[in-house]
């Protein structure tokens, strides 16, 4: 009974836990089934009504496949980045090694709104109007941290013994690069980019200085209607976020395994 106790608790403050993160998301899930013209939880009636509104509100159809390409746009260029730093600050010594490190460390530490006023003054200083182009810029900042995280953690449990052999074999440089380092921390290099994605599409606070009345990512558009309205639509908009993140999420774990993607050495 004596051992049995300290694991009853542990459930008990598992489930707490789970029910302290998930109960936030499930009130916005089903406040946007209500019939009622307000939010309100428990929802008043059952209706998709609000879900079928989306399609009278264009701006927010087109918010999403702006985030969609600027989020893309981002992991792409931030995986290439993050993983190709990674290698350098893993496998070779340099002068200014550790610089490097602490500076692609700092927009980690760094509160986002002082990285939006800075790009902000930056971008006007140089000329650059804000777009598609500048956000995702400011969005690789962002980014290219959590890449350098997880790629780092995936090259600290490589073997290069593996490398070395691929060579005495008569393998080049390119090719051992290509057929053995890179399938073998493609778990890292993944999460890496999912991570990034999801940074992008999540960020409102750079982008709030980074945008124009022509480039408005979703996050953006739901925090200016809410500025003047506060209907269930965006209960559902928000749903319907969640529901893509989740079957992203399920597919993920289907073709590669979210326990790899987040502890890479499992690879």
């Amino acid at each position: 009974m004596k051992r049995k106790l300290p694991k009853i608790l542990l459930n008990i403050h598992v489930f707490l836990v789970l029910v302290f993160l998930l109960a936030p998301i499930v009130v916005i899930a089903a406040s946007s089934f209500t019939q009622s013209d307000f939010i309100a939880f428990p929802p008043e009636g059952l209706s998709l009504k609000w879900y079928a509104d989306i399609l009278n509100h264009p701006e927010f159809i087109e918010s999403f496949y702006l985030s969609v390409r600027v989020a893309l746009g981002t992991a792409l260029v931030a995986t290439i980045i993050g993983t190709l730093a990674s290698l350098a600050v893993v496998r070779y010594e340099f002068r200014g090694k550790e610089a490097i490190i602490q500076l692609t460390s700092s927009p980690l530490m760094m509160p986002t709104v002082v990285l939006g006023i800075a790009l902000l003054q930056y971008y006007a200083w140089i000329g650059l109007a804000p777009s598609t182009t500048a956000l995702i810029f400011g969005h690789i900042i962002l980014a290219v941290p959590y890449v350098m995280r997880l790629v780092v953690a995936s090259l600290a449990g490589f073997d290069r013994t593996i490398e070395k052999a691929a060579m005495n074999l008569g393998a080049s440089p390119l090719r051992v690069f290509f057929q053995v380092t890179l399938p073998t921390i493609k778990s890292g290099i993944i999460a890496g980019g999912v991570f990034a994605f999801i940074t992008s599409f999540d960020d409102l606070t750079v982008a709030l200085f980074i945008v124009s009345t022509d480039v408005v990512t979703l996050p953006v558009r739901i925090f200016t209607y809410m500025e003047w309205q506060y209907d269930p639509l965006i209960t559902s908009v928000s749903t319907m976020i969640i529901m893509i993140t989740v079957v992203l999420m399920l597919i993920i774990e289907k073709i590669l395994g979210v326990g790899k993607m987040l502890d890479p050495k499992k690879d």
